[in-house]
């Protein structure tokens, strides 16, 4: 366990640091061996208390890559890490397999202890070469980081449970490489670390923000006509249309605090931050894509939204409207129908309920079905990503077809917008969510995103408004 002092400083304990030296000894003898760079890992146990969010964003290096994936209402469930001890990027077809191939024989590798496995977090562009825009700069089609530094919140127990925190460290040792100047390394980047609470918004900052889109309102609902015109021909079920509206700030944004917020406005939602360079995606993302759990998988078919209201009566009424309006329960149907028969050829069993739910989150209420699956045959958390992605709630059905369609229509780059999100670890376990209430952070100007879905009968005027709901998760806070 680390030891914690009065000061907000981490220490490695004796032990600790002669296992870290061991193992890293260990590493470089392999690399010597093998030619190849060996990956040792260490982890270790905190406090309880423990924000790990809190710790990276207070103790992160200007410019490093960092990363902060919280579920609040499922157990305080988060991950947050610092620097790259490894990263792993590609492009094209063919980008998740060769990632993953990259990243098993890091994991295979790697010397550490049976709970000490590295974790690797990051993600992947919409689209095999996204993020080819300057705006999307250092957020490559595929890229996975190890990090350096890595805190890890679990639940344990039903109700209350208990909450369990672990640090873990991670160095690649190349054969020229010295267990102690690696050690002295980790050790110094422990001694960096500080646990501060996220910073506070300016209730009151200098200045205007102004905010547009990307292209005109009436661009989007064009869109939508000619997509509504292909569905009425037969060329295809559904399309996802997506926009972007930019917003120029007086001053820089300022994601920790942005994070701060979005966790305690929106605790069902996946609520990361990805920090490359000078550029941050920031969401709140309602939508799991996978959750991989040894041969049990669990993802979420969600489509179909409507709006909230402040009235309960009000609030209740809208939800029964979603349920019973005939466009949203197609859309979501499709997704749904596409998510099992994706997992079933690679199951003993497929569940789902029979009919949706409504899932409510601050500002909009969507149609929702869990489905879960029992895996036949060991599958990694990347190859079920590479398999699912993208599912009909963001792409469209069949999406050979809308694929081609949907830049044409929208005219945008979507980079990492509508892609998996999330973690995996040298089990082959992981949780990847949908980059949904998405926005790109750059200096004082950020890119917000949103899209619905289009089907027979979808009226662009609708629709538009629609985009307006979901853009409003993150616009009022960074305009304001």
């Amino acid at each position: 366990m680390l030891e914690t002092g009065s000061r907000p400083q981490f220490t490695l304990t004796p032990a600790d640091r002669d296992e870290l030296a061991s193992r890293l000894e260990l590493a470089v003898r392999r690399a010597r061996k093998s030619g190849e760079p060996t990956l040792a890992t260490i982890s270790v146990s905190l406090p309880a208390d423990v924000d790990p969010s809190a710790v990276i964003c207070a103790s992160r290096r200007a410019g490093e890559s960092w990363f902060a994936f919280e579920q609040p209402d499922r157990g305080g469930a988060a991950l947050a890490t610092l620097g790259e001890a490894v990263h792993v990027s590609d492009g094209g077809e063919g980008r998740f397999a060769r990632v993953l191939a990259r990243w098993r024989a890091l994991a295979a590798a790697a010397v550490g202890g049976e709970r000490d496995g590295p974790v690797a977090v990051g993600g992947f562009a919409f689209a095999p070469r996204g993020g080819a825009s300057p705006a999307w700069e250092g957020f490559q089609p595929a890229s996975l980081v190890v990090p350096e530094v890595a805190i890890r919140r679990t639940h344990v127990g039903e109700g209350r449970g208990e909450r369990h925190v672990r640090l873990s460290l991670a160095a690649l040792l190349a054969p020229d490489d010295t267990a102690e100047e690696a050690l002295l390394a980790l050790q110094g980047r422990v001694a960096e670390l500080r646990e501060q609470a996220l910073a506070l918004l300016d209730p009151a900052p200098a200045g205007r923000c102004q905010v547009a889109s990307s292209m005109a309102p009436e661009h989007y609902e064009a869109a939508v006509m000619r997509a509504t015109e292909l569905i009425g021909r037969g060329a295809l079920e559904k399309i996802v249309l997506a926009r972007e509206v930019e917003i120029h700030a007086p001053q820089p944004f300022d994601p920790p605090a942005l994070l701060g917020i979005l966790r305690e406005a929106f605790p069902g939602c996946f609520c990361f931050c990805v920090g490359r360079g000078d550029a941050t995606l920031l969401a709140a993302s309602p939508e799991l894509l996978m959750r991989r759990e040894g041969q049990r998988v669990s993802t979420l078919a969600l489509a179909g939204s409507t709006r909230r209201s402040a009235d309960p009566a009000l609030d209740n009424h809208l939800g029964e409207q979603l349920l019973r309006n005939e466009s949203a329960r197609s859309e979501h149907a499709i997704v749904a129908r596409r998510i099992e028969r994706t997992l079933r050829p690679h199951a003993v069993w497929v569940a789902a309920a029979a009919e949706p739910e409504l899932v409510r989150i601050a500002n909009i209420q969507h149609l929702a079905t869990p489905i879960r699956a029992q895996l036949a045959a060991p599958m990694e958390a990347l190859e079920l990503v590479a398999m699912m992605h993208p599912t009909p709630a963001v792409g469209g059905e069949p999406f050979s077809r809308a694929e081609p369609l949907i830049p044409a229509l929208e005219g945008l780059d979507r980079g990492w917008y509508a892609g998996p999100v999330g973690w995996t670890d040298a089990n082959g376990d992981g949780e990847f969510c949908v980059a949904l209430r998405c926005a790109l952070l750059r200096g004082s100007v950020g890119r917000c995103y949103a899209g619905n879905g289009i089907v027979r009968g979808s009226d662009p005027a609708t629709e538009l408004a629609e985009t307006e709901i979901k853009l409003a998760a993150l616009l009022p806070l960074l305009a304001s």
